[in-house]
Order: C-alpha cells, then structure tokens, then sequence
C-alpha cells in the first residue's frame, strides 16, 4: 500500500533490491566464492563453544581468544567467521561448564574483529524479529560496519525459534512460516534503502517509512546476506535475499547417514533460488577432529563424549524440544557432546577426503567448529589443507579458478 505525500499524491514505490555483492567480480565475496570449497569458521564466542562435554580443553569465549583464532584463520587463508548469537537466562544452560552462560554479542564481535583484519569476511548473526529492530537501524548499522571491514561484512538473519527466547524482549513467538513473512519484508526494505535511489516511503504490512535514506551505500552494492534455515519456508526466503544459506543435515550428525541425504536437500536450496532467477551458496556446520592416525582421533572423539556435561544437555534438549526450529530434527542429544551439523572424524586424509564427499554433494563450502579451538584449528591448518588444495578444493588466495 502506499503511503500519500502531503500533496496527495503517491510517495510509494516498489521496494527494490540491491544487486547481490556475488555479482559484483570486485566484490571479497566474489573471491571468496572463487574457491571450490570455502572454509569458516564458528567463532566460540559463547562458554562451552558447541561442545557440551567437560573434557579438558583451552578453547574461552572471551574476545581476545576470538580475535587471536581470526587471525590464525585469516592466515591459514579460511574465507569468514561466524559469530552465534542466542538469548539465554542466568546460568546459561548451567552444568559443571555453565554452558553458554557468557555470550558476546555476535555483531558487536564481528565488527571489531573486522577492523583487526585485513582479507576474510566477518558475518554478524541478528535476530531481527526480537525487540524493537527496525529495518532502518540495521541497514544503517550494516551499512557502517560494511565500510569498517571494507566491503567485508555480512548479515546472517535469523528470525528466532526458542519459546523462551521472544518473553525476554515482552513478545511473543510468531508462528514459523509467519516469522520468515515479515522477514521478507524487513529485509527487502533494507536492500533497497541501500540502493539509495531515493528516498524511500513505504507501508507495508509490518513496518513504515516515510523519507527514509541511508547514507553513506554499501562498499559492494549491499552487505552479503546469509540466512540460516532448514525449512522450506526458510529456503523461500533465501531464494529471494541471500547469497549464503547455512543448513543442517537433516540426517543427524553421523557422517555416513548425513552424506547420503544431502546431495537432495542442498539440491532443494538451490532449485528454490534458480526458480527466483538467482544462485546461493550453500554450506554446513560440521565438529572436525583430525589426528595423524584414525584411532587418535576415534580416541580423542571417545574422550570427549564419555565426559558429558548432563544437566547441560538435558537443560538444551528441554529448550530444542520447546522450539520449532526444522533444521534439527533428526539430531539426538547425543550429538550435542561433540556438537555440530554433522562430525568429520579421522586422520588428517581421512578429514579431507570427507569434506571432498560433501563438496560432491553440493555444497560450497564448510563452517568448522573443533572442541579445543586454536591448537586444533592449527593443525587443520598445517595438515589437512595442504591435502584440500592437492585434491582441487582449494587454490592459492586471490587465485582464479
């Protein structure tokens, strides 16, 4: 609907979107994608990372260790980082570990770790429907942070499946499909205010402008746009925004039954674009461990799962339970002791091979936790990536394809 000026006649437009920065050859994301296999990394910029195990580790939240694992991924060559971002009370999820009682903000996080940078992207979780997030703010607020990383930052939006989540803003929860509605509109106010053609008056549905603008444009176009989902609702809406989708395996965390499913499920995604006239890239979340021997790392593994952190656990299922998120339901509780969308388990050959599997089955690339983050992230580094590169997954930073 349009809004009328104060002549009477029509200020409204149609909302616009901004080209996606995949478009743009110039663009860091465009050299990024350049890579056959991308590598990131999830940040543990929360207690207990993804790992709900109290097996001894040195993995903190605090953000001088997560600036220091940013630099070790930048210099290893990983294209960007992730940053969690969740909504919990007093105690996290409690345990021996406390886990997730301490929680940076992830966009706040990744906008600091962008000045400290110089090459990979930095990509902020928002969860835009919680409070009173206004489109306008946050375009202005990604627009900035764009120009701090120089045309390296992005926005992951998430729409927030927890019950216990939206009482904490006096809200309620939206339904599912619903959420991902004014989503929709949210974001594609955002993509056109960064078109900057005008200014822009709108009424929608959910919100309102009148002569909004924001200035200074984005370095490339628009930050990159990921959206986290598992649903089709979810895919729909990628399909109309995002440049990244990051999915789960809808066939758990084990390695074997997840490779089976997802050359379908990443197919899904990404047919769900073309038909939008658009391409996405597609990654997952998988726990790496890589020993220099498979019965070190089948031991290491071992160790970890039989020190489970049970009223942590048992705490986390209650909140999955409560929640209507689809992008989990065929994980167990156990998986959550190691953590992960799935788990790449093995010597470094065997770790490579399995991410040359998942390349296979489609997808662009991988989002990687570990459980004792920095000595871990050093040996993927040192070890498995030289073994990327020599099967094809990999090419020297800035390299054409």
């Amino acid at each position: 609907m349009a809004l009328p000026d104060d002549t009477g006649t029509s200020a409204a437009r149609s909302l616009r979107r901004a080209p996606s920065p995949l478009d743009l050859p110039a663009s860091p994301l465009s050299e990024a994608a350049r890579q056959p296999m991308m590598l990131g990394l999830f940040l543990p910029s929360q207690t207990g990372a993804f790992s709900q195990s109290t097996h001894p580790r040195g993995t903190r939240w605090d953000f001088a260790y997560n600036r220091h694992l940013t630099e070790v991924a930048e210099s290893y060559g990983f294209e960007f980082v992730f940053g969690l971002q969740q909504w919990v009370p007093k105690g996290g999820f409690g345990g021996e570990t406390r886990y997730r009682e301490n929680f940076l903000d992830p966009f706040i996080t990744t906008v600091a770790l962008s000045a400290t940078t110089s090459r990979i992207l930095t990509i902020s979780t928002v969860h835009i429907l919680y409070g009173n997030w206004h489109p306008l703010h946050l375009a202005r607020f990604a627009a900035t942070a764009d120009h701090i990383a120089h045309g390296r930052f992005g926005l992951n939006i998430v729409t927030g499946y927890a019950a216990n989540e939206p009482p904490m803003f006096g809200m309620d929860r939206v339904d599912h499909d619903r959420r991902y509605e004014i989503a929709d509109e949210f974001t594609a106010i955002m993509e056109d205010l960064w078109l900057g053609d005008d200014n822009l008056t709108h009424e929608g549905e959910h919100y309102r402008l009148r002569d909004a603008y924001v200035s200074p444009r984005p370095v490339h176009s628009r930050p990159i746009l990921v959206s986290a989902s598992g649903s089709q609702a979810g895919f729909d809406y990628a399909a109309r925004h995002s440049d990244i989708v990051f999915t789960s395996s809808p066939a758990g965390a084990d390695f074997d039954a997840a490779i089976e499913a997802l050359p379908a499920h990443v197919d899904r995604i990404k047919a769900t674009a073309r038909a939008q006239g658009r391409d996405v890239k597609v990654i997952i979340f998988p726990l790496v461990i890589a020993k220099d021997t498979r019965a070190d790392a089948l031991a290491y593994r071992d160790a970890i799962v039989a020190a489970p952190d049970t009223p942590s656990l048992e705490a986390y299922a209650a909140r999955h339970a409560g929640g209507d998120a689809q992008g989990w339901r065929n994980h167990v509780t156990a998986d959550r002791i190691l953590g992960g969308h799935l788990q790449l388990v093995g010597s470094a050959e065997e770790v490579a091979e399995q991410i040359r599997r998942l390349h296979d089955a489609g997808l662009d690339g991988i989002q990687i936790g570990f459980y004792d983050y920095l000595p871990e992230l050093h040996y993927f580094g040192e070890r498995v990536m030289p073994l990327l590169a020599e099967a094809g997954l990999r090419l020297p930073t800035g390299a054409a394809p």
